[in-house]
Protein backbone atom coordinates (compact mmCIF):
# COMPACT_ATOMS: atom_id res chain seq x y z
CA UNK A 1 0.00 0.00 0.00
CA UNK A 2 2.60 2.18 -0.87
CA UNK A 3 0.46 4.17 -2.77
CA UNK A 4 -1.05 5.80 0.52
CA UNK A 5 2.00 7.96 0.88
CA UNK A 6 2.18 8.87 -2.54
CA UNK A 7 -2.01 9.92 -2.23
CA UNK A 8 -0.93 11.91 1.08
CA UNK A 9 2.19 14.22 -0.71
CA UNK A 10 0.25 14.61 -4.15
CA UNK A 11 -2.83 16.69 -1.78
CA UNK A 12 0.04 18.19 0.68
CA UNK A 13 1.38 20.10 -2.69
CA UNK A 14 -2.16 21.07 -4.06
CA UNK A 15 -2.76 22.85 -1.02
CA UNK A 16 -3.76 26.73 -2.14
CA UNK A 17 -5.10 28.61 0.33
CA UNK A 18 -2.66 30.07 2.53
CA UNK A 19 -5.44 32.05 5.31
CA UNK A 20 -5.58 30.30 8.60
CA UNK A 21 -9.29 29.85 9.75
CA UNK A 22 -9.98 30.11 13.36
CA UNK A 23 -11.32 26.24 14.10
CA UNK A 24 -7.22 25.74 13.37
CA UNK A 25 -6.70 27.36 16.50
CA UNK A 26 -9.40 26.40 18.30
CA UNK A 27 -9.57 22.94 17.77
CA UNK A 28 -7.14 21.22 20.86
CA UNK A 29 -5.11 18.88 18.15
CA UNK A 30 -3.96 16.68 21.45
CA UNK A 31 -6.86 14.64 21.69
CA UNK A 32 -6.20 11.31 20.12
CA UNK A 33 -10.26 10.98 18.30
CA UNK A 34 -11.13 14.28 16.81
CA UNK A 35 -13.82 14.52 14.56
CA UNK A 36 -14.96 17.63 12.38
CA UNK A 37 -18.67 17.90 10.62
CA UNK A 38 -19.60 20.60 7.89
CA UNK A 39 -20.91 21.66 4.75
CA UNK A 40 -19.54 21.22 1.70
CA UNK A 41 -17.42 23.83 0.53
CA UNK A 42 -16.54 25.47 4.16
CA UNK A 43 -12.86 24.16 3.77
CA UNK A 44 -12.54 21.21 6.29
CA UNK A 45 -10.36 19.64 3.90
CA UNK A 46 -7.70 22.71 3.38
CA UNK A 47 -7.73 23.04 7.75
CA UNK A 48 -6.52 19.64 7.63
CA UNK A 49 -4.18 20.22 5.03
CA UNK A 50 -2.98 23.58 6.65
CA UNK A 51 -2.62 21.59 9.88
CA UNK A 52 -0.27 19.15 8.65
CA UNK A 53 1.96 21.44 6.45
CA UNK A 54 2.37 23.54 9.59
CA UNK A 55 3.08 20.97 12.25
CA UNK A 56 4.11 18.15 10.40
CA UNK A 57 5.25 18.83 6.53
CA UNK A 58 6.40 15.50 4.87
CA UNK A 59 6.95 13.53 7.98
CA UNK A 60 6.31 9.55 7.57
CA UNK A 61 4.84 9.17 10.89
CA UNK A 62 1.32 11.37 9.15
CA UNK A 63 -1.16 10.29 6.60
CA UNK A 64 -3.77 12.16 4.84
CA UNK A 65 -6.32 10.31 2.64
CA UNK A 66 -9.39 11.18 1.74
CA UNK A 67 -12.30 8.27 1.24
CA UNK A 68 -13.63 9.05 -1.66
CA UNK A 69 -10.23 8.54 -3.71
CA UNK A 70 -10.73 5.76 -6.18
CA UNK A 71 -7.14 3.95 -4.91
CA UNK A 72 -8.77 3.52 -1.75
CA UNK A 73 -11.91 1.54 -2.68
CA UNK A 74 -12.02 -1.79 -1.13
CA UNK A 75 -9.54 -0.64 1.97
CA UNK A 76 -11.28 -0.27 5.46
CA UNK A 77 -10.10 2.01 7.63
CA UNK A 78 -9.03 -0.54 10.21
CA UNK A 79 -6.96 -2.27 7.07
CA UNK A 80 -5.10 1.65 6.81
CA UNK A 81 -4.48 1.96 10.82
CA UNK A 82 -3.01 -1.32 10.91
CA UNK A 83 -0.53 -0.53 8.41
CA UNK A 84 0.38 2.98 9.31
CA UNK A 85 0.86 1.94 12.63
CA UNK A 86 2.98 -1.00 11.58
CA UNK A 87 5.25 1.27 9.77
CA UNK A 88 5.65 3.87 12.74
CA UNK A 89 3.13 6.25 11.87
CA UNK A 90 1.51 8.49 14.85
CA UNK A 91 -0.94 10.46 13.06
CA UNK A 92 -3.63 9.81 11.06
CA UNK A 93 -6.35 12.40 8.97
CA UNK A 94 -9.33 10.73 7.35
CA UNK A 95 -11.44 13.23 5.30
CA UNK A 96 -15.33 12.29 4.04
CA UNK A 97 -15.37 8.97 6.23
CA UNK A 98 -19.10 9.16 5.96
CA UNK A 99 -17.66 7.13 2.20
CA UNK A 100 -15.88 4.53 4.43
CA UNK A 101 -18.42 1.51 5.22
CA UNK A 102 -18.45 0.63 9.21
CA UNK A 103 -17.28 3.97 9.62
CA UNK A 104 -17.65 3.90 13.33
CA UNK A 105 -17.66 0.42 14.41
CA UNK A 106 -13.77 0.85 12.83
CA UNK A 107 -13.36 4.26 14.71
CA UNK A 108 -13.87 2.30 17.69
CA UNK A 109 -11.77 -0.53 17.29
CA UNK A 110 -8.94 1.82 15.97
CA UNK A 111 -9.16 3.96 19.21
CA UNK A 112 -8.80 0.74 21.75
CA UNK A 113 -6.35 -1.40 19.29
CA UNK A 114 -3.66 1.39 18.71
CA UNK A 115 -3.52 3.87 21.15
CA UNK A 116 -0.32 5.39 20.02
CA UNK A 117 -1.92 5.92 16.86
CA UNK A 118 -3.83 9.67 16.52
CA UNK A 119 -6.70 9.95 14.75
CA UNK A 120 -8.56 13.26 12.93
CA UNK A 121 -11.36 12.68 10.57
CA UNK A 122 -13.70 15.33 8.95
CA UNK A 123 -17.43 14.38 7.68
CA UNK A 124 -20.83 15.81 6.35
CA UNK A 125 -22.45 17.85 9.27
CA UNK A 126 -25.87 15.51 8.14
CA UNK A 127 -23.74 12.76 9.71
CA UNK A 128 -24.75 12.25 13.60
CA UNK A 129 -21.87 11.09 14.59
CA UNK A 130 -23.03 9.57 17.90
CA UNK A 131 -25.88 7.65 16.77
CA UNK A 132 -23.10 5.41 14.83
CA UNK A 133 -23.32 1.24 15.50
CA UNK A 134 -20.54 1.92 18.13
CA UNK A 135 -20.10 4.33 21.23
CA UNK A 136 -18.25 7.19 20.47
CA UNK A 137 -19.39 10.02 22.20
CA UNK A 138 -16.12 8.74 25.02
CA UNK A 139 -14.12 8.53 22.38
CA UNK A 140 -14.41 11.48 19.96
CA UNK A 141 -14.05 15.36 20.40
CA UNK A 142 -16.40 16.71 18.04
CA UNK A 143 -15.97 20.26 16.36
CA UNK A 144 -18.01 21.86 13.76
CA UNK A 145 -16.78 24.24 11.29
CA UNK A 146 -18.81 26.97 9.78
CA UNK A 147 -18.21 29.41 6.95
CA UNK A 148 -16.45 32.59 6.69
CA UNK A 149 -17.69 34.54 9.68
CA UNK A 150 -17.83 38.36 8.33
CA UNK A 151 -14.33 39.17 10.47
CA UNK A 152 -12.82 36.23 8.77
CA UNK A 153 -13.53 37.74 5.58
CA UNK A 154 -12.43 41.20 6.55
CA UNK A 155 -9.03 39.75 7.55
CA UNK A 156 -9.02 37.75 3.78
CA UNK A 157 -9.47 40.98 2.22
CA UNK A 158 -7.38 43.85 4.07
CA UNK A 159 -4.93 41.29 5.79
CA UNK A 160 -5.08 42.79 9.34
CA UNK A 161 -5.98 40.84 12.21
CA UNK A 162 -9.43 41.87 14.05
CA UNK A 163 -10.53 40.73 17.53
CA UNK A 164 -13.39 38.24 18.69
CA UNK A 165 -15.76 39.64 20.98
CA UNK A 166 -18.71 37.97 23.12
CA UNK A 167 -22.44 38.81 22.76
CA UNK A 168 -22.14 40.65 25.98
CA UNK A 169 -19.00 42.96 25.49
CA UNK A 170 -20.28 43.65 21.56
CA UNK A 171 -23.61 44.92 23.16
CA UNK A 172 -21.79 46.56 26.24
CA UNK A 173 -19.10 48.46 23.86
CA UNK A 174 -20.31 48.41 20.40
CA UNK A 175 -19.52 52.04 19.65
CA UNK A 176 -15.75 51.51 21.38
CA UNK A 177 -15.63 48.29 19.53
CA UNK A 178 -16.98 49.48 16.20
CA UNK A 179 -14.60 52.53 16.22
CA UNK A 180 -10.95 50.34 16.81
CA UNK A 181 -12.46 48.75 13.68
CA UNK A 182 -12.62 52.14 11.74
CA UNK A 183 -9.16 52.99 12.80
CA UNK A 184 -7.25 50.26 10.54
CA UNK A 185 -9.00 52.63 7.61
CA UNK A 186 -11.54 49.58 6.86
CA UNK A 187 -14.70 50.10 5.24
CA UNK A 188 -17.36 47.71 6.63
CA UNK A 189 -20.27 48.44 5.08
CA UNK A 190 -18.57 47.90 1.41
CA UNK A 191 -17.06 44.92 2.47
CA UNK A 192 -20.33 43.93 4.25
CA UNK A 193 -22.47 44.03 1.07
CA UNK A 194 -19.21 42.03 -0.53
CA UNK A 195 -19.67 39.19 2.58
CA UNK A 196 -23.63 39.10 1.62
CA UNK A 197 -23.01 37.75 -2.16
CA UNK A 198 -19.94 35.72 -2.16
CA UNK A 199 -17.99 36.02 0.91
CA UNK A 200 -19.59 32.70 3.15
CA UNK A 201 -17.31 30.11 1.51
CA UNK A 202 -14.15 30.32 1.29
CA UNK A 203 -13.47 29.03 -2.51
CA UNK A 204 -14.60 32.75 -3.72
CA UNK A 205 -11.09 33.34 -3.59
CA UNK A 206 -10.44 30.74 -6.74
CA UNK A 207 -12.89 32.53 -9.22
CA UNK A 208 -15.59 35.06 -7.70
CA UNK A 209 -17.66 35.24 -11.52
CA UNK A 210 -17.67 31.22 -11.25
CA UNK A 211 -18.68 31.36 -7.38
CA UNK A 212 -22.78 30.97 -8.16
CA UNK A 213 -21.79 27.60 -10.08
CA UNK A 214 -19.93 26.55 -8.02
CA UNK A 215 -22.21 27.13 -4.84
CA UNK A 216 -24.91 25.67 -7.05
CA UNK A 217 -23.18 22.46 -7.53
CA UNK A 218 -22.37 22.37 -3.95
CA UNK A 219 -26.36 22.13 -3.28
CA UNK A 220 -27.00 19.54 -5.81
CA UNK A 221 -24.04 17.67 -4.64
CA UNK A 222 -25.35 17.75 -0.90
CA UNK A 223 -28.78 17.04 -2.62
CA UNK A 224 -27.91 14.13 -5.04
CA UNK A 225 -24.83 12.77 -3.20
CA UNK A 226 -25.20 13.33 0.68
CA UNK A 227 -28.83 12.95 1.75
CA UNK A 228 -29.47 10.01 -0.92
CA UNK A 229 -26.13 8.25 0.81
CA UNK A 230 -26.35 9.63 4.85
CA UNK A 231 -30.21 9.83 4.80
CA UNK A 232 -31.08 6.99 2.53
CA UNK A 233 -33.15 9.38 0.69
CA UNK A 234 -35.02 8.06 -2.07
CA UNK A 235 -33.04 9.70 -5.27
CA UNK A 236 -36.81 9.99 -6.88
CA UNK A 237 -38.16 12.14 -3.98
CA UNK A 238 -34.72 14.90 -4.81
CA UNK A 239 -36.53 17.37 -7.62
CA UNK A 240 -39.11 17.40 -4.52
CA UNK A 241 -36.33 18.70 -2.36
CA UNK A 242 -35.20 20.96 -4.77
CA UNK A 243 -38.72 22.55 -5.64
CA UNK A 244 -39.28 22.63 -1.36
CA UNK A 245 -35.81 24.45 -1.39
CA UNK A 246 -36.84 26.91 -4.63
CA UNK A 247 -40.37 27.67 -2.83
CA UNK A 248 -38.79 28.68 0.22
CA UNK A 249 -35.90 30.19 -1.68
CA UNK A 250 -38.57 32.99 -2.85
CA UNK A 251 -40.14 33.77 0.34
CA UNK A 252 -37.50 33.80 3.01
CA UNK A 253 -37.98 34.18 5.83
CA UNK A 254 -40.70 31.78 5.31
CA UNK A 255 -43.43 31.38 7.95
CA UNK A 256 -44.76 27.69 7.24
CA UNK A 257 -47.84 26.63 6.91
CA UNK A 258 -46.81 23.06 6.79
CA UNK A 259 -49.70 21.55 5.41
CA UNK A 260 -50.19 23.88 2.51
CA UNK A 261 -46.40 23.17 1.97
CA UNK A 262 -46.39 19.26 2.27
CA UNK A 263 -49.39 19.73 -0.76
CA UNK A 264 -47.38 22.11 -2.97
CA UNK A 265 -43.92 19.64 -2.77
CA UNK A 266 -46.55 16.56 -2.99
CA UNK A 267 -45.56 14.78 0.36
CA UNK A 268 -46.78 13.66 3.54
CA UNK A 269 -46.78 16.78 6.40
CA UNK A 270 -44.40 14.17 8.66
CA UNK A 271 -42.41 13.71 5.08
CA UNK A 272 -41.82 17.31 4.99
CA UNK A 273 -40.84 18.02 8.59
CA UNK A 274 -38.42 15.49 8.08
CA UNK A 275 -36.84 16.44 5.04
CA UNK A 276 -36.87 19.97 6.51
CA UNK A 277 -34.86 18.58 9.67
CA UNK A 278 -32.61 17.44 7.30
CA UNK A 279 -31.86 20.41 5.16
CA UNK A 280 -31.51 22.24 8.31
CA UNK A 281 -28.88 19.24 9.27
CA UNK A 282 -26.83 20.01 5.57
CA UNK A 283 -26.47 23.34 6.24
CA UNK A 284 -29.29 24.70 3.62
CA UNK A 285 -31.50 25.79 6.07
CA UNK A 286 -32.36 27.14 9.33
CA UNK A 287 -35.48 27.37 11.43
CA UNK A 288 -36.26 28.69 14.58
CA UNK A 289 -38.93 27.59 17.14
CA UNK A 290 -41.10 30.33 18.97
CA UNK A 291 -39.47 31.15 22.37
CA UNK A 292 -42.32 29.54 24.01
CA UNK A 293 -41.96 26.56 22.23
CA UNK A 294 -40.23 23.47 23.17
CA UNK A 295 -38.09 21.57 20.37
CA UNK A 296 -38.86 18.63 18.76
CA UNK A 297 -37.55 16.76 15.93
CA UNK A 298 -41.33 16.93 14.23
CA UNK A 299 -41.95 20.36 15.77
CA UNK A 300 -43.29 22.88 13.31
CA UNK A 301 -40.63 25.63 12.69
CA UNK A 302 -42.17 29.26 13.62
CA UNK A 303 -39.82 30.69 10.79
CA UNK A 304 -37.53 29.25 7.92
CA UNK A 305 -34.08 30.95 6.65
CA UNK A 306 -31.50 30.15 3.94
CA UNK A 307 -28.94 29.43 6.06
CA UNK A 308 -26.69 32.14 4.53
CA UNK A 309 -26.65 35.08 2.25
CA UNK A 310 -25.14 33.36 -0.24
CA UNK A 311 -27.32 31.21 -0.56
CA UNK A 312 -29.77 33.40 -1.17
CA UNK A 313 -27.73 35.72 -3.84
CA UNK A 314 -27.08 32.36 -5.76
CA UNK A 315 -30.89 30.95 -5.84
CA UNK A 316 -32.28 34.81 -6.62
CA UNK A 317 -29.88 36.55 -8.37
CA UNK A 318 -30.54 40.60 -8.36
CA UNK A 319 -33.79 39.35 -6.37
CA UNK A 320 -32.90 39.39 -3.24
CA UNK A 321 -35.03 41.14 -0.66
CA UNK A 322 -32.58 43.38 1.79
CA UNK A 323 -35.07 42.92 5.03
CA UNK A 324 -34.34 39.17 4.88
CA UNK A 325 -30.71 39.12 4.02
CA UNK A 326 -30.83 41.13 6.98
CA UNK A 327 -32.12 38.90 9.33
CA UNK A 328 -30.88 35.70 7.35
CA UNK A 329 -27.47 37.02 7.88
CA UNK A 330 -27.97 37.48 11.77
CA UNK A 331 -29.78 34.61 12.70
CA UNK A 332 -26.41 32.86 10.52
CA UNK A 333 -24.06 34.44 12.50
CA UNK A 334 -25.67 34.02 15.93
CA UNK A 335 -27.10 30.52 15.71
CA UNK A 336 -24.04 29.39 15.95
CA UNK A 337 -22.96 29.92 19.60
CA UNK A 338 -26.19 31.07 20.83
CA UNK A 339 -29.72 29.99 21.28
CA UNK A 340 -31.95 32.08 18.98
CA UNK A 341 -35.78 32.00 18.68
CA UNK A 342 -38.66 34.12 17.65
CA UNK A 343 -40.06 35.97 19.88
CA UNK A 344 -43.74 38.45 19.78
CA UNK A 345 -42.41 41.85 20.56
CA UNK A 346 -39.22 41.78 18.25
CA UNK A 347 -37.84 39.72 15.51
CA UNK A 348 -35.58 37.60 17.70
CA UNK A 349 -35.01 36.66 21.52
CA UNK A 350 -31.00 35.53 21.70
CA UNK A 351 -30.34 32.99 24.92
CA UNK A 352 -33.60 33.98 26.79
CA UNK A 353 -32.24 37.59 27.55
CA UNK A 354 -31.86 39.69 24.18
CA UNK A 355 -34.43 41.27 21.96
CA UNK A 356 -33.40 42.46 18.77
CA UNK A 357 -35.55 44.06 15.85
CA UNK A 358 -33.35 44.23 12.93
CA UNK A 359 -33.89 46.97 10.26
CA UNK A 360 -32.15 49.62 8.23
CA UNK A 361 -31.03 53.33 9.46
CA UNK A 362 -34.45 54.51 10.07
CA UNK A 363 -35.59 51.77 12.24
CA UNK A 364 -37.41 52.70 15.28
CA UNK A 365 -37.61 51.47 18.67
CA UNK A 366 -41.18 51.04 18.79
CA UNK A 367 -41.84 47.85 18.56
CA UNK A 368 -39.46 47.06 21.69
CA UNK A 369 -40.11 50.22 23.53
CA UNK A 370 -40.21 49.63 27.15
CA UNK A 371 -38.99 45.92 26.98
CA UNK A 372 -35.76 45.26 28.44
CA UNK A 373 -32.66 44.48 27.27
CA UNK A 374 -33.65 45.30 24.14
CA UNK A 375 -32.03 46.42 21.05
CA UNK A 376 -32.05 47.78 17.58
CA UNK A 377 -29.93 46.62 15.23
CA UNK A 378 -29.57 48.81 11.93
CA UNK A 379 -27.78 48.25 8.57
CA UNK A 380 -25.76 50.66 6.70
CA UNK A 381 -24.47 52.37 9.73
CA UNK A 382 -20.70 52.58 10.76
CA UNK A 383 -21.37 53.70 14.45
CA UNK A 384 -24.36 52.87 16.00
CA UNK A 385 -25.58 54.94 19.40
CA UNK A 386 -26.83 53.84 22.60
CA UNK A 387 -28.94 50.52 21.52
CA UNK A 388 -28.84 50.71 18.16
CA UNK A 389 -26.00 48.56 16.73
CA UNK A 390 -24.50 48.42 13.44
CA UNK A 391 -25.37 44.73 12.00
CA UNK A 392 -22.07 44.26 10.98
CA UNK A 393 -20.32 43.72 14.03
CA UNK A 394 -22.71 41.38 14.76
CA UNK A 395 -20.04 39.31 12.29
CA UNK A 396 -17.46 39.60 15.02
CA UNK A 397 -19.12 37.52 17.45
CA UNK A 398 -17.30 34.45 19.31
Amino acid sequence: MDFLAIIHQQYLRNLKSSFNRDLLHQIDWTNRMIGITGARGVGKTTLLLQHINQVFGYSENVLYLTMDHIQLSGLSLLDIAAYHSAKGGTHLFIDEIHKSNNWSGELKTIYDLYPDLSVVFTSSSILEIYKGQADLSRRVIMYDMNGLSYREFLQIETGIHLDVFSLDNLITNHINIAHSILDFGIKPIKHFKQYLEYGYYPFYLENISAYPIKLMNILNLTLEIDLVGIKNVDPASIPKLKKLIHLLATSVPFQPNISKLAGSVEITRNTLLQYLQYLSQAKILNMLQDSGSSYSYIAKPEKIFLHNTNLMSCLQPNAVNIGSARETFFVNTLSNKYQINTTSQGDFLVSDTFTFEIGGQSKTTKQIAGLADSYIVVDDVEIGTKNKIPLWLFGFLS
